[in-house]
């Protein structure tokens, strides 16, 4: 099997970008082979451009991780302020294409440039590394941009978590991972974290959006305030665990969450299906005497949506989904025992199905 390429992230970019730019600030030329190196320990020396405006811009390399900032441009400038008191400041802010943060419970606090902590210690570091080679005093002010990071950051949780108007400069090794799932986890925990912070005493989580337009429909359920955690389900109630959360209401589609009563802790399709098996098995659980015929019938279907219509039309539905729940609710208490949970499991063709609250 061909080894992945790991890439950088956006913040190695704007470490690299702030260097780079100081260098032709103090110096007025940037010596061969500048690099930084990340967090990680890895030396970053890629290909840069001096704009015309005496920004330094670098292109974005993630790799082969599927990453929606790939080939992004992080451009970075510097303004000297000098003193005649010794000693270095720093200043970071984000301009045209980098998010600012609208919410509490963030990595910055509001009203800041959605450049995190770790990225904003890589910048201001090796900007001072050439400030002290300069025997430069005063300020130095950074301002990290991002070509066409308004409409990327759409395509990111950023709208979500109350960021506007670009993307966030990330990175904690200053390293990306090809396929990582890590960095999915992270936004479903910062996004967690938010809500205790803001004062949420009960969690909202989904699966995704799938049904959003019927449940909100028709039964008042907007998707739109839960927290999504993809098909990272352990993880995600995990998260609200250590969080503190103690109270959580789960929805989801039959289709997902069935898969949470036969233990899979990732119900991506790649761990397995046995979705119909597990319904059969609830089926035979909840002591409704059925003909060995419908249990056959059941186990050929093909999707969950047209196995609910048939439990439906048999009389079985409803049972079946409160077996389905308990045995959730088992699951989930192995996961985190603490967490008290309301399951609410729907099909399009069916609506919510079992007894609700």
């Amino acid at each position: 099997m061909k080894e992945l390429k790991r890439g950088f992230t956006t913040g190695s970019c704007a470490a690299l970008g702030a260097k780079v730019a100081s260098c032709m600030a103090l110096f007025g030329r940037v010596p061969y082979g500048i690099s930084i190196v990340t967090p990680a320990g890895v030396r970053y020396s890629p290909e840069y451009r001096i704009a015309e405006d005496g920004f330094c811009e670098v292109v974005k390399d993630a790799g082969d991780d599927p990453d929606v900032t790939d080939g992004i441009t992080i451009r970075a400038g510097v303004r000297l302020i000098p003193s005649d008191m010794p000693g270095i400041r720093v200043t970071i802010d984000g301009g045209r294409g980098v998010g600012r943060v609208t919410k509490a419970g963030l990595d910055q606090p509001p009203g800041e440039a959605a450049i995190n902590t770790v990225p904003r210690r890589m910048i201001e570091e090796n900007v001072r590394e050439i400030a002290d080679k300069a025997d430069f005093s005063g300020t130095i002010a950074v301002i990290i941009e991002a070509t066409g990071g308004e409409k990327i950051a759409e395509r990111t949780f950023n709208p979500r978590l109350g960021i506007t108007g670009g993307i966030s400069i990330l990175g904690t090794t200053g390293i990306v991972e090809p396929m990582s799932d890590s960095a999915l986890i992270d936004t479903i925990r910062v996004e967690i974290h938010q809500r205790r912070v803001l004062g949420e005493k009960r969690l909202f989580l989904a699966f995704g959006n799938y049904g959003q337009e019927f449940l909100k429909r028709d039964f008042g359920l907007d998707l739109d305030a839960a927290v999504k955690c993809s098909n990272f389900i352990k993880d995600a109630l995990l998260i609200a665990w250590e969080e503190g959360y103690k109270e959580l209401i789960l929805v989801g589609h039959l289709g997902k969450i069935v898969k949470v009563a036969g233990g899979f802790s990732n119900t991506h399709s790649k761990y397995g299906d046995c979705r119909m098996e597990i319904l059969t098995a609830a089926l035979v659980r909840s002591g409704i005497p059925v003909e060995i015929t419908d249990l056959r019938m059941l186990l050929s279907m093909n999707t969950t949506e047209e196995a609910a219509d048939f439990l439906a039309e048999k009389g079985f539905l409803a049972k079946v989904a409160e077996v389905l729940k308990e045995e959730i609710k088992e699951t989930i208490g192995i996961w985190a025992p603490e967490l008290r949970v309301e399951i609410l499991i729907y099909t399009l063709g069916q609506g919510l199905i079992g007894e609700y609250k």
